[in-house]
């Protein structure tokens, strides 16, 4: 029997059962993919995860390879709105760092057991004494008993936890074309800078670019939810949403995936010895850039009491309370910071372009612009 089994191994289970496992903890982690990566979006971590992680060697290990973006800057119609300095947020690392989720994964996978992979959980149940989990494997029906378990598997593990009709997610009913591409020559010179973050906001809606190693750019753009969803369409509307904003990657897009946004927020992250972390107790929207990292926060602050609970044998109830309001009061943060970023980068009509404009200008203007920056890097989080 496992003291802790993990039910997912993307960024937020990996953290978990890496944590765990340095603390002495026996973990097991299913996961239901036959292989790692694939299909994710997270590029960016905020200061207050590097933090988390620093005293165990991970975040040394995350800045080896990854940009560190201590600006952005806010666009429309090739003229400056105003600037975002994370370099000027009062924390122990001024900047956002970013690298592919994939990479991200295999940094957290160093520390963590080797996942079983192509387990489809299908029940989480309690057990005399813990936990059990029941699941298939290679075809066949398995179960496992663990003394607890943390499901972190994403919306899709949602149903393990939570009855459907007593909780559904709100779908946005915005639409966005994404993708990586080689950043090439840029015709702007004020953001020149490969290090630096551009949010075009025009009548067209949100072009958001980040850099990411290797000179790559990750771009997303708001699409007409009524669009096509043929691939080599969603391509062309892509590259024309970058050559409008003057980005010389334009040419470089050779494919675009297509993705909505939901909001979902769990009241309650715990029911006995299950947890629930990450997207599966709460999604929202990627446009902000702060899901993976509420789930990451999750993990890194859950580890200590779990282990404790594990090694003495008596839960830390007081703490393990005061853990789930101040993660269950983050995600109700950065949800409605989440919303407000959707509404912002809509296709909006000339007016509403105009205070859009406006409105963005006195957000990123003194004295504002520094609380706008540390909203932005996660400076208030509950656990920050």
């Amino acid at each position: 029997m496992a003291e802790v089994t993990v039910v997912g191994a993307g960024p937020v289970g990996l953290l978990l059962a890496g944590d765990l496992a340095r603390r002495g903890v026996d973990v097991e982690v299913l996961e239901r993919r036959a292989a790692a990566g694939g299909g994710t979006r997270a590029i960016g971590i905020h200061a207050p995860v590097l933090a988390a992680l620093e005293d165990a060697g991970v975040t040394e290990r995350l800045l080896e390879d990854a940009v560190r973006v201590r600006r952005g800057e806010a666009r429309s119609g090739g003229r400056l709105l105003g600037v975002v300095r994370f370099d000027r947020v009062a924390t122990r690392f001024p900047f956002v760092a970013t690298l592919p989720q994939a990479a991200t994964e295999a940094v957290l996978a160093a520390d963590a057991p080797e996942p079983r992979r192509g387990a489809n959980v299908m029940a989480v149940l309690p057990a005399a004494g813990g936990v059990r989990v029941r699941a298939g494997l290679g075809g066949r029906p398995i179960e496992l008993d663990s003394r607890f378990v943390v499901v972190a598997a994403g919306a899709g593990g949602r149903g393990l936890v939570y009855r459907p009709e007593a909780l559904r997610p709100r779908e946005y009913r915005d639409r966005y074309l994404m993708t990586d591409a080689a950043a090439g020559a840029r015709t702007d010179d004020r953001a020149a800078d490969a290090e630096v973050a551009v949010v075009h906001l025009d009548p067209g809606g949100v072009l958001e670019s980040f850099p990411l190693p290797g000179g790559v750019r990750r771009f997303v753009a708001w699409d007409d939810p009524r669009a096509s969803a043929d691939p080599a369409s969603r391509v062309r509307r892509l590259r024309a949403a970058l050559e409008r904003r003057g980005e010389s990657a334009a040419d470089a897009v050779e494919d675009a995936t297509s993705f909505g946004v939901r909001r979902f927020v769990a009241p309650r992250l715990r029911n006995g010895r299950v947890f629930v972390i990450g997207d599966t107790a709460h999604e929202v929207s990627p446009i902000g850039g702060q899901g993976m990292n509420l789930g990451l926060l999750d993990a890194a602050t859950l580890a200590p009491l779990l282990a404790r609970w594990v090694r003495t044998g008596e839960a830390p109830e007081p703490e393990l309370q005061r853990w789930e309001r101040r993660r269950v009061r983050s995600a109700r943060a950065a949800a409605r910071l989440a919303w407000a970023n959707t509404a912002l980068g809509r296709a909006m009509p000339g007016v509403l372009d105009g205070a859009r404009r406006t409105t963005v200008r006195a957000m990123l203007a003194a004295p504002f612009d520094r609380v706008f920056a540390r909203a932005y890097a996660m400076g208030f989080d509950a656990d920050a």
